[in-house]
């Protein structure tokens, strides 16, 4: 079948991951993201697109610090009030019902509920389209023990994968592959 150009990205199967920031005043905020990925190892660095209007990107702009969450199928259903246009300065977090837990390197908080938290320092930005691509510089990274075993335990995880709109995915298998890189 063929599809629109503009609809390549509904090939692609997406962590969703939560960024987490806080505005002058120390208000939380946090937001749904699936363009997203880890860019290098040494240094390390986190990168994640983000439209140029969303709080998160006024935030991280003001205090140069977020938080990636890395969340599970159970956040599922909060996404549409995780992805509100809420007023600025009202905390999605807490609107969510999700709990604040404080981060161990930066300002804005950790999401308790997540999986995994990556703590980050801005790097650098640049204009992508109609979006912004954000350069976070890890400064810390933590894992709950129960999934955690060498690598993350996509089968006690389930992390949460996002398709296209409503569409996600959540149900993983894990399975080692011989490589030539170490």
């Amino acid at each position: 079948m063929k599809l629109k150009k503009t609809d390549y990205y509904k090939l692609l199967v997406r962590s969703v991951v939560v960024v987490s920031t806080i505005s002058e005043k120390g208000i939380s905020n946090a937001a749904p993201f699936s363009f997203s990925s880890p860019l290098s190892f040494n240094p390390p660095l986190y990168g994640f697109s983000c439209s140029q209007e969303h709080h998160t990107w006024r935030n991280i702009k003001e205090n140069e610090e977020f938080v990636v969450n890395i969340v599970g199928k159970d956040l599922g259903p909060l996404m549409h009030v995780l992805e509100q246009m809420l007023p600025y300065e009202v905390s999605e977090i807490e609107k969510a019902g999700l709990t604040e837990e404080r981060s161990k390197k930066v300002s804005p908080p950790r999401i308790k509920e997540a999986i995994a938290w990556i703590e980050c320092k801005l790097e650098s930005f640049k204009e992508a389209g109609d979006h912004m691509w954000i350069v976070g510089s890890v400064l810390e990274v933590d894992v709950k023990d129960e999934f955690w075993s060498e690598v993350i335990d996509v089968e006690k995880a389930s992390p949460l994968c996002h398709i296209s709109g409503t569409f996600f995915a959540t149900e993983m298998k894990m399975k080692k592959y011989e490589r030539a890189m170490k």
